[in-house]
Protein backbone atom coordinates (compact mmCIF):
# COMPACT_ATOMS: atom_id res chain seq x y z
CA UNK A 1 0.00 0.00 0.00
CA UNK A 2 1.18 3.36 -0.80
CA UNK A 3 2.12 6.03 2.26
CA UNK A 4 -1.03 7.43 3.53
CA UNK A 5 -1.50 11.13 3.02
CA UNK A 6 -3.90 12.16 5.09
CA UNK A 7 -4.17 11.22 8.63
CA UNK A 8 -7.99 10.85 10.31
CA UNK A 9 -9.02 10.71 14.16
CA UNK A 10 -9.03 7.09 16.20
CA UNK A 11 -11.78 5.07 16.43
CA UNK A 12 -11.64 2.38 19.05
CA UNK A 13 -12.23 -1.28 17.59
CA UNK A 14 -12.48 -0.70 13.89
CA UNK A 15 -9.71 -1.18 11.31
CA UNK A 16 -6.59 1.23 10.48
CA UNK A 17 -8.73 3.99 8.82
CA UNK A 18 -5.45 5.10 6.55
CA UNK A 19 -5.96 2.03 5.07
CA UNK A 20 -8.63 2.94 2.94
CA UNK A 21 -6.50 4.30 -0.15
CA UNK A 22 -5.44 2.36 -2.88
CA UNK A 23 -4.44 -1.33 -2.61
CA UNK A 24 -6.68 -1.05 0.55
CA UNK A 25 -9.99 -1.78 2.23
CA UNK A 26 -12.74 -1.53 -0.22
CA UNK A 27 -15.32 1.43 1.84
CA UNK A 28 -18.15 -1.28 2.75
CA UNK A 29 -21.49 0.14 4.26
CA UNK A 30 -24.46 -0.81 5.93
CA UNK A 31 -27.21 -1.36 3.09
CA UNK A 32 -24.63 -2.12 0.54
CA UNK A 33 -25.04 -4.65 -2.10
CA UNK A 34 -22.56 -6.98 -3.69
CA UNK A 35 -22.35 -9.07 -6.31
CA UNK A 36 -25.42 -7.97 -8.60
CA UNK A 37 -27.30 -7.32 -5.42
CA UNK A 38 -27.44 -10.55 -4.08
CA UNK A 39 -25.62 -10.28 -0.73
CA UNK A 40 -27.02 -7.31 1.54
CA UNK A 41 -24.39 -5.83 4.13
CA UNK A 42 -26.83 -6.12 7.38
CA UNK A 43 -23.89 -6.04 10.44
CA UNK A 44 -20.10 -5.52 10.40
CA UNK A 45 -18.53 -8.29 12.04
CA UNK A 46 -14.80 -7.49 12.42
CA UNK A 47 -11.62 -6.79 10.66
CA UNK A 48 -7.98 -7.95 10.30
CA UNK A 49 -4.85 -6.60 8.75
CA UNK A 50 -6.26 -7.51 5.22
CA UNK A 51 -9.85 -7.51 5.11
CA UNK A 52 -13.24 -6.78 6.54
CA UNK A 53 -15.82 -9.09 7.82
CA UNK A 54 -19.53 -8.65 7.43
CA UNK A 55 -22.89 -10.31 7.94
CA UNK A 56 -25.43 -9.97 5.03
CA UNK A 57 -28.05 -11.35 3.89
CA UNK A 58 -28.04 -13.36 0.90
CA UNK A 59 -31.08 -12.32 -1.27
CA UNK A 60 -31.09 -15.84 -3.32
CA UNK A 61 -31.46 -18.12 -0.56
CA UNK A 62 -32.55 -15.46 2.41
CA UNK A 63 -30.08 -16.82 4.93
CA UNK A 64 -27.38 -14.94 6.51
CA UNK A 65 -24.09 -15.47 5.33
CA UNK A 66 -20.35 -13.96 5.88
CA UNK A 67 -18.99 -11.80 3.58
CA UNK A 68 -15.15 -11.29 4.10
CA UNK A 69 -14.00 -8.38 1.77
CA UNK A 70 -10.21 -8.28 1.24
CA UNK A 71 -7.57 -5.32 0.96
CA UNK A 72 -6.61 -5.06 -2.78
CA UNK A 73 -3.19 -6.59 -2.08
CA UNK A 74 -4.37 -9.06 -0.49
CA UNK A 75 -2.89 -12.62 -0.92
CA UNK A 76 -5.71 -14.27 -3.46
CA UNK A 77 -4.49 -18.12 -2.33
CA UNK A 78 -6.96 -18.22 0.86
CA UNK A 79 -9.99 -18.84 -1.64
CA UNK A 80 -8.60 -21.72 -3.25
CA UNK A 81 -6.87 -22.86 0.21
CA UNK A 82 -10.43 -22.93 2.14
CA UNK A 83 -11.99 -24.72 -1.13
CA UNK A 84 -9.50 -27.35 -1.12
CA UNK A 85 -9.72 -28.17 2.64
CA UNK A 86 -13.82 -28.62 2.18
CA UNK A 87 -13.29 -30.91 -0.39
CA UNK A 88 -13.56 -34.16 2.12
CA UNK A 89 -15.67 -35.47 4.21
CA UNK A 90 -14.41 -34.24 7.28
CA UNK A 91 -17.01 -32.35 9.64
CA UNK A 92 -17.98 -28.99 7.82
CA UNK A 93 -18.42 -27.50 11.39
CA UNK A 94 -14.44 -27.18 12.35
CA UNK A 95 -13.67 -26.04 8.69
CA UNK A 96 -15.55 -22.97 6.81
CA UNK A 97 -17.19 -23.93 4.00
CA UNK A 98 -16.73 -21.62 0.93
CA UNK A 99 -20.30 -20.40 -0.78
CA UNK A 100 -18.93 -18.22 -3.56
CA UNK A 101 -16.56 -15.67 -4.16
CA UNK A 102 -16.16 -12.81 -6.31
CA UNK A 103 -14.34 -9.59 -6.58
CA UNK A 104 -15.63 -5.99 -6.55
CA UNK A 105 -13.85 -3.29 -8.30
CA UNK A 106 -13.90 -0.01 -6.44
CA UNK A 107 -11.71 3.50 -5.61
CA UNK A 108 -9.30 1.44 -3.98
CA UNK A 109 -8.95 -1.08 -6.35
CA UNK A 110 -9.98 -4.78 -6.86
CA UNK A 111 -11.08 -6.84 -3.90
CA UNK A 112 -11.18 -10.37 -3.50
CA UNK A 113 -15.03 -11.50 -1.63
CA UNK A 114 -15.41 -15.26 0.03
CA UNK A 115 -18.55 -16.04 1.28
CA UNK A 116 -18.54 -18.28 3.74
CA UNK A 117 -21.08 -19.40 6.97
CA UNK A 118 -21.40 -16.67 9.43
CA UNK A 119 -19.79 -17.45 13.35
CA UNK A 120 -20.82 -15.64 16.15
CA UNK A 121 -17.67 -14.71 17.95
CA UNK A 122 -14.26 -16.04 18.46
CA UNK A 123 -12.85 -17.61 21.45
CA UNK A 124 -10.98 -15.24 22.97
CA UNK A 125 -13.96 -12.39 22.64
CA UNK A 126 -16.16 -15.14 24.22
CA UNK A 127 -13.17 -15.08 27.15
CA UNK A 128 -13.21 -11.68 27.58
CA UNK A 129 -16.78 -11.15 27.68
CA UNK A 130 -16.62 -13.50 30.81
CA UNK A 131 -16.47 -12.63 34.15
CA UNK A 132 -13.84 -15.83 35.03
CA UNK A 133 -12.67 -15.79 31.42
CA UNK A 134 -13.19 -19.64 31.84
CA UNK A 135 -15.73 -22.04 29.97
CA UNK A 136 -17.04 -25.51 32.03
CA UNK A 137 -15.10 -28.42 31.92
CA UNK A 138 -16.83 -30.28 29.12
CA UNK A 139 -17.26 -27.57 26.84
CA UNK A 140 -13.70 -27.05 27.28
CA UNK A 141 -12.87 -30.85 26.31
CA UNK A 142 -14.86 -30.80 23.48
CA UNK A 143 -13.52 -27.63 21.85
CA UNK A 144 -10.06 -29.32 22.29
CA UNK A 145 -10.96 -32.26 20.52
CA UNK A 146 -12.33 -30.14 17.80
CA UNK A 147 -9.66 -27.86 17.56
CA UNK A 148 -7.31 -30.45 17.06
CA UNK A 149 -8.87 -32.87 14.50
CA UNK A 150 -9.60 -29.37 12.37
CA UNK A 151 -5.35 -28.94 12.59
CA UNK A 152 -4.75 -32.76 11.57
CA UNK A 153 -7.06 -32.13 8.45
CA UNK A 154 -5.30 -29.01 7.37
CA UNK A 155 -1.92 -31.33 7.85
CA UNK A 156 -3.77 -33.76 6.11
CA UNK A 157 -4.51 -31.96 2.82
CA UNK A 158 -0.68 -30.37 3.13
CA UNK A 159 -1.38 -27.13 4.65
CA UNK A 160 -0.02 -25.60 7.70
CA UNK A 161 -1.89 -23.16 8.90
CA UNK A 162 -0.04 -20.11 10.24
CA UNK A 163 -1.69 -18.20 12.38
CA UNK A 164 -2.98 -20.68 15.40
CA UNK A 165 -4.19 -18.65 18.11
CA UNK A 166 -8.12 -18.05 20.10
CA UNK A 167 -8.91 -15.19 18.09
CA UNK A 168 -8.91 -17.59 14.50
CA UNK A 169 -11.14 -20.38 16.76
CA UNK A 170 -15.06 -19.31 15.92
CA UNK A 171 -18.00 -20.48 17.34
CA UNK A 172 -20.34 -20.84 14.47
CA UNK A 173 -23.96 -19.84 14.85
CA UNK A 174 -27.11 -21.91 15.27
CA UNK A 175 -29.46 -22.06 11.96
CA UNK A 176 -31.82 -20.64 14.06
CA UNK A 177 -30.31 -17.45 12.61
CA UNK A 178 -31.81 -17.77 9.58
CA UNK A 179 -35.66 -17.22 11.18
CA UNK A 180 -34.71 -13.39 12.14
CA UNK A 181 -35.77 -11.15 9.70
CA UNK A 182 -33.25 -8.02 9.41
CA UNK A 183 -35.51 -5.60 11.72
CA UNK A 184 -35.42 -8.63 14.73
CA UNK A 185 -31.98 -9.29 14.15
CA UNK A 186 -31.18 -5.48 15.10
CA UNK A 187 -34.17 -5.80 17.91
CA UNK A 188 -31.91 -9.14 19.39
CA UNK A 189 -28.52 -7.74 18.75
CA UNK A 190 -28.88 -4.25 18.43
CA UNK A 191 -28.73 -1.68 15.16
CA UNK A 192 -25.39 -0.56 13.77
CA UNK A 193 -23.10 1.54 15.15
CA UNK A 194 -21.83 4.00 12.84
CA UNK A 195 -18.88 6.67 13.89
CA UNK A 196 -18.33 9.83 11.30
CA UNK A 197 -14.43 9.46 10.24
CA UNK A 198 -12.71 13.03 10.43
CA UNK A 199 -9.32 13.92 9.25
CA UNK A 200 -6.89 14.62 12.20
CA UNK A 201 -5.94 17.68 11.19
CA UNK A 202 -9.30 19.48 10.86
CA UNK A 203 -9.54 20.11 7.76
CA UNK A 204 -13.31 20.36 6.87
CA UNK A 205 -12.19 19.04 2.89
CA UNK A 206 -14.36 16.05 1.65
CA UNK A 207 -12.81 13.03 2.37
CA UNK A 208 -10.37 11.84 -0.04
CA UNK A 209 -12.33 9.20 -2.83
CA UNK A 210 -11.72 5.70 -1.29
CA UNK A 211 -12.77 6.67 2.25
CA UNK A 212 -16.32 5.87 3.66
CA UNK A 213 -17.89 8.85 5.45
CA UNK A 214 -18.61 6.32 8.63
CA UNK A 215 -16.60 3.25 10.50
CA UNK A 216 -18.70 0.77 11.46
CA UNK A 217 -18.35 -0.90 14.62
CA UNK A 218 -18.25 -4.69 14.59
CA UNK A 219 -21.46 -6.19 16.11
CA UNK A 220 -21.45 -8.26 19.51
CA UNK A 221 -23.69 -11.64 18.42
CA UNK A 222 -21.36 -13.89 20.88
CA UNK A 223 -21.80 -15.31 24.21
CA UNK A 224 -19.68 -15.06 27.65
CA UNK A 225 -17.63 -18.31 27.92
CA UNK A 226 -19.16 -19.21 31.31
CA UNK A 227 -22.48 -19.24 29.35
CA UNK A 228 -21.60 -21.08 26.62
CA UNK A 229 -23.14 -25.00 27.05
CA UNK A 230 -21.84 -27.88 24.87
CA UNK A 231 -24.77 -27.79 22.47
CA UNK A 232 -23.14 -24.27 21.95
CA UNK A 233 -19.26 -25.28 21.49
CA UNK A 234 -19.32 -26.02 17.89
CA UNK A 235 -16.01 -24.55 16.38
CA UNK A 236 -14.93 -23.11 13.10
CA UNK A 237 -11.44 -22.76 12.33
CA UNK A 238 -10.81 -19.18 10.18
CA UNK A 239 -8.18 -16.99 8.46
CA UNK A 240 -6.64 -19.16 6.39
CA UNK A 241 -4.91 -15.65 5.10
CA UNK A 242 -1.14 -16.98 5.67
CA UNK A 243 -1.73 -20.53 5.48
CA UNK A 244 1.16 -22.13 2.80
CA UNK A 245 2.20 -25.62 1.90
CA UNK A 246 5.49 -26.44 4.12
CA UNK A 247 6.18 -28.97 0.56
CA UNK A 248 5.54 -25.88 -2.26
CA UNK A 249 6.77 -22.76 -0.58
CA UNK A 250 9.56 -22.18 1.76
CA UNK A 251 8.46 -19.48 4.39
CA UNK A 252 11.17 -18.50 7.81
CA UNK A 253 8.90 -15.78 9.04
CA UNK A 254 6.12 -16.73 11.71
CA UNK A 255 2.47 -14.41 11.95
CA UNK A 256 1.24 -16.53 14.81
CA UNK A 257 1.18 -14.04 18.32
CA UNK A 258 4.11 -13.52 20.07
CA UNK A 259 2.26 -15.53 23.13
CA UNK A 260 2.00 -18.72 20.72
CA UNK A 261 5.11 -18.46 18.12
CA UNK A 262 7.14 -21.55 17.74
CA UNK A 263 10.76 -20.98 19.12
CA UNK A 264 12.42 -21.82 16.10
CA UNK A 265 11.12 -18.40 14.48
CA UNK A 266 12.93 -16.98 17.38
CA UNK A 267 16.07 -19.25 17.30
CA UNK A 268 16.28 -20.41 13.75
CA UNK A 269 15.30 -17.54 11.88
CA UNK A 270 16.57 -18.86 8.86
CA UNK A 271 14.56 -22.25 9.32
CA UNK A 272 11.69 -23.06 6.76
CA UNK A 273 8.73 -23.51 9.17
CA UNK A 274 6.90 -26.53 9.04
CA UNK A 275 3.66 -28.58 10.58
CA UNK A 276 5.23 -28.85 13.84
CA UNK A 277 5.14 -25.07 13.90
CA UNK A 278 1.22 -25.10 14.01
CA UNK A 279 1.42 -28.05 16.41
CA UNK A 280 3.33 -25.47 18.85
CA UNK A 281 0.87 -22.97 18.65
CA UNK A 282 -2.03 -25.15 19.22
CA UNK A 283 -0.59 -27.24 22.56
Amino acid sequence: MSTPTVRYKYIEEVEILEDYRPGGYHPVQINDTLHHDRYQIVHKLGHGTFSTAWLALDRNSSTYVAVKVGTADADKDEVDIVSRLAMTGTDETMNPRVLNYFTVNGPNGSHPCLVTTPARCSLIDTKDSSNSGLFQLDVVRSLAVQVTKAVAHVHSRGYAHGDLHLGNLLLRFPASLNNLTIDQLYAKFGAPKLEPIARLDGSVEPLPTGVPSSAVLPVWLGLPSDDISLCDAKLLLSDFGVAFRPADKTKCESNALLVVRPPESYFEPTKPLTFKSDIWSLS
